[in-house]
């Protein structure tokens, strides 16, 4: 068991009223940490923290605040290990993807935007014609309210934390009450490796009427960046409306992976089971509706099952593990539920379709790898999110219909294409309406690029320029020469 306490103004506490909750590892449904449960009095301290250490590290030049963030990066790869198995045991991601790729890229983070704060630049106009030069400044924009989410802690958490440190700003950081412990050990890192008291705040707890409502609610919060579930994003802008607060979203997906007929078969259907099976599914991005061109219809269907067949599904503890159970019961049940409707909606089973209860499997949240074939887009499980190993197959004819079908939908966070012919590629990527377009590839990601969604995946895009846009305010200088 550990012990997960708010960190607020450089010192861990428990909350006020003595509140706490357990986390629970999906790997058994066993309790794995006490902890401390936040609401309002731990925000405004909090905040008070946040508000107080603004003054003097926006003060701080970019480069110094590289030097402290470089040291926070040095700090997650010397604990790497503990992280990635905090991790996995927290929420039931493999330990190997764990350590290979998500604590690397959470360290990545805090060194990628150190160095652009460091040598980003501001515009300027002059205009002799009436003696005026006009220049843009760019100052931190203040104290800043991060909320992230449950399936990728630590990553989706440092891909807000350090932009917002690096530009200036100070953060309070509200992580899912799924898996709290990453974020109380950056914690620890943060104060390691000499941040100021204050800059960085951690606080635990729920949202409806807990840390998360008067976060966002609080009037001295200037921004809130959340990753998350759509209607989740619609609650907090409500409530942010009444303080007039800088936003930006990243939420839910339902994304189209189109699969043309001129496709390598083969790294299109292995980047399709990783599109739907990564994380156990448990991914906004995922491509969770796979759209096959008819004359490979069949041949693309049989081979994505064989493969389905063979991802190893078992204890994410083990290196050998593709994929471990879900996050927690109630997340198993709603995508249990899930399945059960996509049967009686008519798609066909081919794979999978139930929970896994052999041997050491029973006490954990498995769902065995599964894939619906003859799918409607028009269905209720091809509409909704569902964020588990549940895949929907259908067929189209034309590029036109591809296009369509991927469209209709509320969603717009990503997309992918499998083609050999440029112009089809061309084409898709810009009709498409999604954040982000991968061609013959899935979750490589750039982080100078616009990262977002359309329509109810997102408000606003994060990465390179478009996080310095959004933790600082743009202030023109005009003088008369």
């Amino acid at each position: 068991m550990r012990d997960v306490r708010h960190f607020i103004g450089g010192d861990f506490v428990e909350s006020a009223d003595g509140s706490s909750f357990e986390s629970i590892s999906p790997i058994d449904n066993t309790p794995i940490a006490t902890v401390a449960e936040g609401g309002s009095a731990e925000i405004d301290l909090a905040v008070s923290a946040a508000r107080q250490a603004f003054a003097e590290w926006s003060s701080w030049s970019a480069e110094d605040r590289a030097v402290v963030l470089h040291r926070v990066a040095d700090g997650i790869e010397d604990r790497l290990e503990e992280l990635a198995e905090w991790e996995t045991r927290d929420m039931g991601k493999s330990i190997t993807a764990a350590r290979t790729k998500d604590m690397p890229r959470s360290a990545h983070n805090f060194r990628f935007f150190a160095d652009y704060a460091a040598q980003v630049g501001t515009e300027a106009w002059d205009q002799p014609s009436k003696n005026v030069f006009t220049f843009e400044l760019r100052e931190p924009l203040g104290v800043v309210g991060s909320i992230s989410p449950w399936n990728f802690p630590l990553m989706l958490l440092t891909w807000k934390v350090a932009p917002a440190l690096a530009f200036g700003c100070t953060v309070i950081a509200k992580p899912a009450e799924q898996s709290p412990i990453t974020a109380s050990i950056l914690a620890e890192i943060v104060k390691d490796a000499g941040v100021p008291d204050g800059v960085f705040n951690v606080v635990n707890g729920f949202g409806p009427d807990g840390a998360g409502e008067a976060l966002t609610t609080h009037p001295d919060v200037d921004a809130i960046t959340f990753t998350g579930e759509s209607n989740t994003g619609r609650a907090i802008m409500s409530a942010a409306s009444q303080t007039m607060k800088k936003l930006s979203f990243e939420m839910g997906g339902k994304s189209p992976n189109i699969v043309m007929a001129d496709a390598d078969l083969d790294d299109a259907v292995d980047g399709s089971l990783k599109g739907i099976f990564t994380n156990q599914g448990e991914v906004c991005l995922a491509g969770s509706r796979i759209l096959v061109q008819r004359p490979i219809y069949d041949e693309f269907l049989a081979r994505l099952v064989e493969g389905a067949e063979k991802w190893t599904l078992g204890n994410p503890l083990e290196e050998s593990t593709e994929m471990g159970p879900l996050v927690s019961e109630e997340h198993l049940e709603k995508v249990l539920s899930y399945i059960e409707l996509a049967q009686d909606e008519g798609a066909k089973l081919m794979t999978g379709g139930y929970r896994v209860t052999d041997g050491e499997f029973a006490a954990g949240n498995y769902v065995a790898p599964t894939i619906f074939a003859d799918a409607d887009n028009s269905m209720q499980v091809c509409q909704d999110e569902i964020f588990g190993p549940v895949e929907m197959v259908m067929p189209f004819d034309t590029v036109d219909e591809a296009i369509d079908l991927a469209n209709e939908s509320r969603y717009g966070l990503s997309a992918m294409v499998w083609t050999t012919n440029l112009n089809t590629a061309h084409r898709v990527a810009r009709e498409v309406k999604a954040g982000t377009m991968w061609v013959n590839c899935f979750f490589v990601r750039d982080l100078r690029a616009p990262f977002g969604g359309y329509k109810a995946s997102g408000l606003g895009r994060e990465g390179g320029a478009y996080s310095y846009e959004f933790f600082t305010e743009a202030k023109a200088v005009v003088m008369k020469v």
